[in-house]
């Protein structure tokens, strides 16, 4: 009873509110009075239902207005409750909204003191209704509770307000070629059998957060973390190998994982791109480790089963702790340049005189290797090349990875 009281208070305005403050000191009775002057004068109640009756005493609702004179324009306004969720793997969204459409019924003028009619949906089947309809739209609900959610208006003019509350899916054909930076254009297109189609687009943006904290940040975590292996020793084989399977395992379930979220697609992702690279860093380290392995393991000297050293026989050759890899042809240098440059006071390679291969002139380079076709490479320094190569590889990737998905 007390909340009945403070509806009235609220509706008698601030003229009463004095007296509302109080209300508790008042008998039911006098209350009671206050309700029926607050409620609407019977003439009017009267006036409203005369008015309906004529108006719908000759009214056909299954033409529209002006038919066959003129078009019937309608006016729609869309207020918007809430978007969302997005289906990335149905290619839909789901939207919330209260859709109004406004028109023109000469049929249903009057003339009284009222200015405008507000009914409820029991009116809605008695008069004319746009047959508008969601082209896009694979599911869409009307809310019914507690009581249809539809709202009526007829002014004396003519014009007429149907709004009502819709909960719509539509469809929206997403282009995932930067998921999860990704950003789209939804539609919510809507029209009548008139023919006529109008189109309402919400951008849309994906805010990455939870992807960077379950598929960014493991994978770069496991890039680095396969990066200490060039830190161990070589001769530790089975800790080095642990650590590379582990982590090109541990890439294997991020990348299944990243790919559980998103629709079959027949092109390439951001993501697929990154997690793809990442596996190839991780993969890469660990096939580091079993070309050094391999080719340290094959220029180990022989021992005796007295396990004492021996000098290798006379015209046999010793592994060098270095290898060497055969150029193209086009590096061997022309017969002049074998010759011993003391000799030869005319060969390119003097000091002072213009070269005519640019590493005839380091100095490293003038000792027959690179004259004979071939480079050397040191096999004990590959964990060394590997502690600095790999770290700083990835790290321009980084770089460019971020810049072009970001900011172009």
């Amino acid at each position: 009873m007390p909340g009945t009281v403070l509806l009235l208070c609220l509706a008698l305005g601030p003229v009463l509110r004095a007296r509302c403050d109080s209300t508790e000191e008042y008998d039911y009775d006098y209350l009671s009075i206050n309700k029926t002057w607050v409620l609407t004068p019977k003439a009017q109640e009267t006036d409203a239902t005369q008015i309906l009756n004529s108006l719908l005493k000759n009214y056909d609702n299954k033409l529209r207005p002006d038919i066959g004179i003129k078009p019937t324009f309608i006016d729609v306004d869309i207020y918007v409750n809430s978007i969302g969720p997005v289906s990335v793997i149905q290619m839909e969204y789901t939207i919330d909204i209260f859709f109004a459409q406004t028109w023109y019924d000469r049929r249903l003028r009057f003339n009284s003191t009222l200015k405008a009619l507000t009914l409820n949906t029991n009116m809605v089947s008695r008069i004319w209704i746009p047959d508008t309809f969601f082209r896009n739209s694979k599911r869409a609900d009307s809310h019914w509770i507690t009581t249809p959610n539809q709202l009526l208006r007829i002014w004396n003019d003519g014009k007429v307000l149907y709004t009502l509350r819709l909960t719509i899916e539509a469809e929206c054909l997403l282009q995932l070629q930067n998921f999860p930076m990704d950003t789209h254009s939804c539609p919510l297109v809507f029209s009548s059998w008139e023919y006529m189609v109008m189109t309402v687009s919400f951008d849309l943006s994906r805010r990455m957060g939870y992807f960077a904290i379950q598929t960014y940040i493991p994978c770069i975590l496991t890039v680095v973390l396969s990066w200490v292996s060039f830190w161990i020793k070589r001769d530790s084989t089975p800790a080095r190998t642990s650590l590379g399977i582990t982590t090109v395992l541990t890439m294997t379930t991020l990348s299944t994982i990243s790919r559980k979220h998103l629709p079959r697609v027949s092109y390439i992702t951001a993501m697929d791109l990154f997690v793809s690279v990442c596996f190839i860093f991780v993969f890469a380290a660990l096939m580091e480790y079993a070309t050094l392995n391999y080719l340290v393991g094959n220029k180990k000297p022989l021992e005796h089963n007295n396990r004492k050293a021996r000098l290798p026989p006379a015209g046999a050759q010793v592994m060098p702790s270095y290898t060497t890899i055969n150029i193209n042809n086009i590096m061997h240098w022309p017969p002049e340049i074998e010759e011993d440059e003391d000799d030869d006071p005319g060969s390119p390679c003097l000091e002072g005189k213009e070269c005519e291969r640019f590493f005839c002139c380091i100095e490293d380079c003038q000792t027959g290797m690179w004259r004979e076709g071939r480079v050397r490479i040191h096999i004990s320094r590959l964990d060394s090349y590997s502690r600095v190569f790999f770290p700083t590889a990835f790290l321009l990737f980084n770089i460019v990875y971020w810049i072009a998905y970001l900011y172009l």
